[in-house]
């Protein structure tokens, strides 16, 4: 989103910047290939990394023009072009940023305390992004949720934990102080947020298997019900980011 708004005008560089610090108090960026660090002007693989003030500036010289995330899943990673090292390492990572017009995936990692690094990958072709509304996003999480309840209560699988809702109030409430760039829209900040707090449900019923369960058919059932719940996390994420950056992008091209 902060890219976005930056490559746009909605956003100084030094505010992208900032930004990166609630994930990391230093963030580095290399290029996975020689070819790619050549296209970019970026330290290859084995050289010495950059910070991420140098990929912004490269990304303007390419002419970027947008950002787009990513969040793959084994047998889903749409978005990232075919089985190559993008789409292995964003597996990995869980996530990915892809610029399409450049032709780049971008994927974090931490490789030490307090260390991020951003690893350039070559994007192969230009795959289409699915394009999911940000009302039917939110619909189907709410959904989700009525009926990942509705499933555990009549299997008899979801018992009593304590202080289960102060855990997931604390896991929620962890991305609250990030920064967002001027502009950012309502309905976004509002999906993100239920996004994050379902998620903290399904982080919390994960440490807690099998949740009652007492036979591997039950286990597999709970397992059954609460998957839906997590795809329509991804889902409502990746919704919620499209929608920010489609606003943000043109309220910067509005300036012009």
């Amino acid at each position: 989103m902060w890219t976005s708004a930056w490559l746009h005008g909605a956003a100084a560089a030094d505010d992208v910047l900032d930004a990166l610090g609630f994930w990391a108090g230093l963030h580095e960026v290399v290029a996975d290939d020689d070819g790619t660090a050549t296209a970019l002007d970026l330290p290859g693989p084995d050289e010495v990394p950059v910070g991420p003030a140098l990929l912004l500036a490269s990304l303007r010289r390419a002419s970027a023009t947008t950002a787009r995330l990513v969040i793959p899943v084994p047998g889903d990673v749409r978005g990232l072009g075919a089985n190559g090292p993008l789409g292995k390492s964003a597996l990995r990572a869980g996530q990915a940023a892809v610029l399409p017009e450049v032709g780049v995936g971008l994927v974090p990692k931490l490789v030490a305390d307090g260390v991020l690094r951003w690893t350039v990958f070559d994007l192969p072709g230009a795959p289409a992004a699915e394009h999911v509304p940000i009302g039917e996003a939110e619909h189907g999480l709410a959904s989700a949720m009525r009926e990942a309840a509705t499933a555990l209560v009549t299997l008899d699988v979801a018992r009593h934990r304590p202080n289960v809702r102060a855990e997931i109030a604390a896991l929620s409430a962890e991305h609250s102080g990030l920064e967002w760039p001027a502009g950012m829209p309502s309905r976004a900040l509002r999906v993100l947020q239920r996004a994050a707090e379902v998620a903290a449900i399904l982080t919390v019923a994960a440490s807690d298997a099998p949740g009652g369960a007492v036979s591997a058919t039950a286990t597999r059932a709970r397992d059954e019900a609460l998957r839906p719940l997590s795809q329509a996390v991804r889902r409502a994420r990746l919704a919620a980011v499209d929608e920010a950056v489609r606003v943000l992008s043109d309220q910067g091209a509005g300036r012009h």
